[in-house]
């Protein structure tokens, strides 16, 4: 195993490690005596309320420090990784994975493919079990790190080694044995690419997953997204609206036979499934508290609800301003409908809802988080636009104000001649947007009843 070394990036000003001489540069080498792999060694050994840290300063000199501090005090050591250790790629070559279809010449970051337990259970990840070690499972046992999200894809072993083209797939599949055992929550996802993973293997995958009820307490079922940029890759090809309604038909089946047993609906459909077979999105009821919004299963029906709460709360008024807003496929129909709403509470309010086609990856690509700053700016050329424009955050980067194309909001801003606000993903946000009380950042939350 390899050797671990924390190098100390930062000290907070009157921490425990600041009164201890800790100084940037030095290096953590042990905590009582246990050698620390990464950021859940680091937690775990550091709750107790004494402890000793070994720390070595750039000379060489090692120091021993004795610690004692209130139950789960942080030590004020802030280090230059945020897991304290590299991230894990990707060892796979999924015939569905949307990094290999992207076109040359982005930023680097976006052709890294992670597949870290660790950030499964930091951010929500997806990951294939397939790197994981019999040492990284049992920390997750033995630290209690929950839920874990696995992309299964399918339980037939020798089809998973197929679609994520490597022969250990089908083996991993025994890892969720282990984190049932141990009594691990779990999420799961399942890409279905039409003609491999779909009918009967989907019908297989199910209901080998209810085994594991009720620690895994959802599965996604997501359409396989397919950009143009898919020469010398697997061919796959994109489901039509028969087969949309084929898959909601087993996917309803089963939520009604497990609801009856499990108080749980379990296996959940992506709204785009929905949209494509052009039936009504379901009541909240039936997402289970929301579990894998971040999978696009319920964002759509979230959104409506939050709108529709916050909407009954307004009182319209004689306010007068045009605006623009745009978004994907995905969601332009619930967003013109709701464009529609705010207009009939206030009958001076102009709101131009324009859904964006994706040029950049192609017209199958329907999710605004998709969309990129030079399609965006392209399709809006010459359009109404009013005083502001309107664009969900997931357009961007976290937490920076750039498309994926590196298209920042200031660009497309100047090309477009006009102000663009960040709509944040509430229903609430949107209102707020949507009638100028948004400051446009990201952080502010706020209640309009």
């Amino acid at each position: 195993m390899k050797k671990h070394e924390h190098i100390v990036k930062n000290i907070v000003p009157g921490s425990i490690a600041e009164e201890m001489g800790i100084e940037p540069g030095d290096k953590l080498l042990s905590i009582d005596g246990h050698e620390i792999e990464d950021i859940f060694d680091y937690q775990f050994y550091t709750e107790d309320e004494e402890i000793v840290l070994l720390i070595e300063k750039p000379d060489g000199e090692q120091w021993e420090l004795e610690i004692e501090k209130e139950e789960d005090e942080e030590l004020g050591i802030q280090f230059g990784e945020g897991l304290m250790d590299e991230y894990r790629s990707c060892r796979n070559k999924c015939i569905f994975c949307f990094i290999d279809q992207m076109p040359k010449g982005m930023r680097d970051t976006l052709y890294f493919k992670d597949d870290d337990s660790r950030l499964s259970f930091l951010q929500g990840n997806y990951v294939t079990l397939t790197n994981m070690s019999s040492h990284d499972i049992q920390r997750i046992i033995n630290y209690h790190l929950e839920p874990i999200n696995i992309s299964f894809q399918t339980t037939n072993p020798q089809l998973r080694c197929k679609m994520l083209h490597n022969r250990f797939a089908g083996e991993a599949l025994k890892k969720v044995d282990e984190l049932y055992q141990g009594g691990i929550e779990m999420n799961g996802q399942i890409v279905l690419c039409k003609g491999v993973n779909d009918g009967e293997e989907l019908e297989r995958s199910i209901r080998d997953l209810t085994a594991y009820l009720p620690l895994l307490k959802s599965v996604s079922v997501v359409p396989v997204g397919l950009s143009k940029y898919r020469e010398g890759l697997y061919p796959l090809e994109p489901f039509t609206k028969e087969d949309a309604r084929e898959v909601l038909s087993t996917i309803h089946r089963w939520q009604e036979k497990l609801y009856e047993q499990w108080g749980l609906h379990f296996i959940h459909a992506g709204d785009e499934w929905y949209l494509l077979a052009e039936e009504d999105i379901p009541e909240e009821e039936r997402y289970d508290g929301y579990l894998q919004l971040e999978n696009g299963v319920g964002m759509l029906r979230l959104l409506f609800n939050e709108f529709s709460e916050a909407y009954a709360c307004l009182d319209g008024d004689e306010r007068q301003e045009e605006i623009a807003l745009a978004t994907g496929k995905l969601a332009y129909p619930v967003l013109r409908d709701m464009a529609g709403k705010m207009e009939e509470k206030f009958p001076n309010l102009k709101i131009h809802v324009y859904c964006i086609r994706n040029d950049f990856f192609g017209e199958r690509i329907t999710v605004s988080g998709l969309i990129t700053g030079q399609d965006l700016v392209a399709q809006l050329q010459g359009k109404d636009l009013g005083s502001r424009l309107l664009i969900p955050c997931n357009m961007l980067k976290a937490d920076e104000d750039i498309f994926l194309d590196d298209y920042t909001v200031k660009d497309a801003a100047e090309a477009l001649q006009v102000r663009i606000d960040i709509v944040k993903s509430s229903g609430q946000d949107l209102i707020r947007s949507m009638l100028g009380n948004s400051s446009a950042t990201r952080n502010e939350q706020t209640d309009l009843c």
